[in-house]
């Protein structure tokens, strides 16, 4: 368990997959965290994946939202891999932010990781805003990165931080 200073990070599993999928239901999520018809699906993939590690945000004794990395592990390019949803009803109170804080920094400890990234659709103008305020800094556009559910393809931005730009 990983305990930030409004949060707690803590393995997801199971039970949380109903909570997870209600979340990844909101309009407001799915807009950007698709995955076909069956969410509860999608949810259990994402924790069956060897690759992936998910965290189960909670917040006042309930779950509201994941986040989850992954690594690339080839030496000359090793970093880490973060994506997070929230439930809509609990932005805007930092919990996106300490949740990201608090996992960077049990990677940074843990496992000695210094270079981060997250790769929010480019217009996802309130996640950047998030990540920003974190440290996370635009590397670049994506173009055409992601089918949207429109079947239109759509820009990402891809944005990193490395270990020394975290605010403390």
């Amino acid at each position: 368990m990983l305990r930030g200073e409004a949060v707690t990070l803590r393995p997801a599993g199971a039970a949380d997959v109903p909570a997870l999928a209600a979340i990844r239901a909101e309009p407001e999520v799915r807009r950007w965290w698709r995955g076909g018809d069956d969410l509860a699906a999608a949810v259990e993939a994402d924790l069956a994946d060897d690759d992936l590690t998910v965290y189960a945000i909670e917040h006042g004794g309930r779950v509201v939202g994941a986040i989850q990395w992954y690594a690339e592990e080839d030496p000359d390019y090793r970093h880490a891999s973060l994506d997070i949803f929230l439930d809509p009803s609990v932005r805007g109170a930092g919990l996106g932010g300490d949740a990201i804080r608090t996992l960077v920094r049990h990677l940074i400890d843990a496992h000695g990781h210094h270079r981060f990234t997250i790769d929010p659709a480019a217009a996802n103008t309130a996640a950047i805003r998030a990540y920003a305020k974190v440290g996370f800094r635009p590397v670049g556009v994506l173009r055409r990165y992601e089918r949207g559910a429109d079947g239109r393809w759509h820009d990402g931005l891809l944005m990193d931080l490395l270990a020394t730009d975290l605010p403390t």
